[in-house]
């Protein structure tokens, strides 16, 4: 396993750039083929991916590819009972909108990485580690929970409330949720980004804001004050400055 503090010397920062571009075709063209992501996402997933990769390395580089698989499976699973619904994902992908409110946050951490802001390495490979992981724990919840969930709630007044209601959850939904930062997390683990004490943290501020981001859709997202793209950035926000909080204490 890569030790996080000395991230900057697996390789030049040339060869970071030509690598990660390399990847990056694969990457969005691949995303494309499988109708992950419109075209215009595809665009933003491209940045997205080559700044992760060269502020991040290899280890950002699996931890994106385990989110969108996580994403692109469980989208999937139950289609045809979330399109009776009319909550299914288009099948077009995701828009570059989304993919920028999911990961922009990790993409934001990575540039500090790239240009040294702050000088907090440790600090900000976690929080890119706690954003990716919320990203696919509030995908995975959402997806799951319509998809298989029992009758959600509310999470504000625990009322039964239609499939697709925003700031709604359910049992399986959040189980779901709270696996799929597990797994982003230990990918950060093993890819060199966290330190082994931190994985707890990393998850734990996942969950958090996970469950921030039901609460922004019961209070904000269902009255209009904010989109389902807003909603996503701020979880992510939370999650990473939660971590990047939990590093300095």
């Amino acid at each position: 396993m890569v030790d996080p503090t000395q991230l900057g010397d697996w390789t030049s920062l040339r060869d970071r750039w030509a690598i990660g571009g390399l990847l990056t075709l694969l990457f969005s063209g691949l995303a494309r083929w499988v109708r992950g992501v419109t075209t215009a996402g595809a665009l933003a997933g491209a940045a997205v991916c080559l700044i992760l990769y060269v502020g991040g390395g290899p280890g950002a580089f699996a931890a994106l590819i385990t989110v969108f698989s996580l994403a692109w499976i469980t989208t999937r699973l139950g289609y045809s009972h979330k399109q009776k619904l009319g909550i299914a994902e288009r099948r077009e992908g995701r828009s570059a909108s989304q993919v920028l409110a999911n990961l922009g946050v990790a993409t934001i951490c990575a540039t500090f990485l790239i240009f040294g802001v702050f000088g907090q390495t440790k600090a900000a490979l976690l929080a890119m580690s706690a954003a990716l992981s919320e990203a696919a724990a509030d995908t995975v919840s959402s997806e799951i929970g319509q998809a298989f969930g029992e009758t959600p709630r509310l999470i504000t007044s625990w009322k039964s409330v239609p499939a697709g209601t925003n700031g709604a959850v359910s049992l399986r939904g959040t189980l779901a949720g709270i696996a799929a930062a597990g797994i982003v997390s230990s990918v950060c683990l093993l890819g060199g980004l966290l330190l082994r004490q931190w994985l707890a943290v990393s998850i734990g501020t996942a969950i958090v804001g996970m469950v921030t981001d039901s609460f922004l859709g019961a209070w904000f997202e269902r009255r209009n004050l904010l989109n389902n793209d807003s909603v996503n950035f701020l979880s992510t926000l939370v999650a990473a400055v939660a971590s990047a909080w939990f590093a300095r204490v």
